[in-house]
């Protein structure tokens, strides 16, 4: 875990609100910020450089709060971290409080807030394709990925033809991996990665069948996850070297979270 910098209260004035009287009048917000980042260099060299600085954090927060019209106040704190993040690389992790003190409730409070935050994940890949022109339908899966701006540090694997998995006769497969930084959820990065297989036009009439493209999420972090569409680590990743192989390549030292191996 990194160093924590605090932008504590930070109060700034826009236009959110369900009711069309707080979009026009507009109100005070309350803004409140945590971001984790590495400030070892920073406090060696003491140089601003090497670190982030709070006071251009706090005229972005001003111009994100004060642009546009948001009626939800979770989607204006998102909307705050998400932008952050993504300007300010050296952060690995920000934590976001927006108040609203003069929310339209008839009756007395302090102040109503949502809290939201967003981190950089580490997550594994697998990628295969037997049908079309399989290393191209895997390059432009890789350079999707490398376009979103919600991925970073991009590396993929070299390429390797195996023998297809399961019953089915097919064509021989194009297999490799790639390694990622994510601020997705895991459920947001199946989305995302489901997307760019419906790009190839990716069809799932026949289990373990040819396809034009195959994107799998084989670790995200550490987690160990089971819901009805998403199942991390990936349950068959290790039988097969298809998979094993390009991971290795890209990371000798990766330890699997519930084989410890």
């Amino acid at each position: 875990m990194g160093d924590k910098i605090y932008i504590d209260k930070l109060e700034c004035f826009g236009h959110h609100g369900i009711l069309e009287e707080e979009k026009k009048q507009g109100q005070n917000f309350i803004v409140s910020v945590a971001f984790e980042l590495d400030t070892c260099e920073a406090a060696e060299k003491d140089d601003c450089e090497f670190t982030v600085n709070y006071a251009e954090v706090c005229g972005d927060i001003k111009r994100i709060v004060s642009d546009g019209s948001c009626n939800l106040i979770e989607t204006l704190a998102r909307k705050i971290a998400e932008e952050l993040i993504f300007k300010y690389n050296r952060m690995e992790k920000i934590e976001v409080r927006v108040d609203k003190p003069s929310a339209p409730i008839p009756m007395a409070f302090e102040s109503v807030a949502v809290c939201t935050e967003r981190s950089w994940h580490r997550a594994y890949i697998a990628l295969g394709s037997n049908l079309g022109e399989p290393e191209v339908n895997i390059e432009g899966a890789v350079a999707a990925l490398e376009e979103s701006k919600f991925c970073r540090k991009v590396k993929a694997s070299s390429l390797i033809h195996t023998k297809p998995y399961g019953p089915i006769e097919q064509p021989d497969f194009v297999n490799g991996a790639v390694e990622l930084e994510t601020i997705l959820t895991p459920e947001e990065l199946l989305g995302l990665t489901s997307s760019i297989e419906n790009d190839f036009h990716r069809t799932r009439d026949i289990h373990w069948g040819p396809r034009t493209l195959d994107l799998d999420i084989i670790f995200y972090d550490d987690v160990i996850l089971q819901t009805e569409n998403l199942v991390i680590p990936h349950p068959e990743m290790q039988k097969r070297d298809f998979v094993l192989a390009p991971i290795c390549e890209l990371n000798r030292n990766l330890v699997h979270p519930i084989y410890n191996r």
